[in-house]
């Protein structure tokens, strides 16, 4: 557990300086997580500025219901939207949540972002060919975590090819088996919304 522990706060540092050089984890906002057993994930502790993450206060350990497991430490408000992933799909390895301008300006202005016709839309596993449609779902920003949390497993139960979801004036979730796998998608996904952002504005 020690050796998977520490290679995976390793990755999650590294993706989170890669996110703040792109000015994707602006402050403290944003918050990651991996699987680090069947019942058990880490996190990364409320309040840390995401690119300047360290191994020893920037963690935390928490059980599937987002209990911390670690008494000195406490986890993002958020942490139940990361915990659904994981109690759906055992497979799943890493979930991050970022927050770009484009993906929050875009989750303001619209109630789903659809990509269609794009090349990088083959960064997802489920997506063989440029012709095909993602559609990426925007959420109402709640405080209420647990509501959020049922309204997305609803979503998702209702449309399984579900790559990423927006909550409105909030950000982007994302998620992978692996931390690299939930890093592309991150990378992807705002390609993406930057294309989509740039063809609005040509349209007008």
């Amino acid at each position: 557990m020690s050796d998977m522990l520490q290679r995976l706060r390793d990755e999650l540092i590294v993706a989170g300086q890669f996110f703040h050089s792109r000015g994707w984890v602006p402050a403290t906002s944003s918050n990651f997580s991996a699987r680090l057993g069947a019942e058990t994930l880490l996190i990364t502790s409320s309040g840390q500025h995401k690119g300047r993450l360290d191994a020893e206060s920037g963690f935390l350990r928490v059980d599937l219901q987002g209990v911390s497991l670690d008494a000195d430490k406490r986890p993002s408000a958020e942490t139940g939207l990361h915990t659904l992933m994981y109690q759906r799909d055992p497979a799943m390895g890493c979930v991050l949540h970022t927050h770009s301008v484009n993906a929050t300006v875009l989750s303001m202005r619209q109630s789903q972002v659809v990509l269609e016709g794009y090349e990088v839309q083959k960064a997802f596993p489920s997506v063989d060919t440029h012709d095909s449609c993602l559609v990426i779902p925007v959420f109402p920003n709640s405080q209420d975590i647990p509501a959020l949390a049922q309204a997305v497993g609803l979503y998702l139960d209702a449309n399984p090819q579900t790559v990423g979801y927006l909550i409105r004036g909030h950000g982007l979730y994302t998620w992978g088996v692996t931390v690299a796998d939930a890093q592309r998608h991150v990378e992807a996904l705002e390609f993406l919304f930057e294309c989509y952002y740039r063809q609005l504005l040509l349209d007008r």
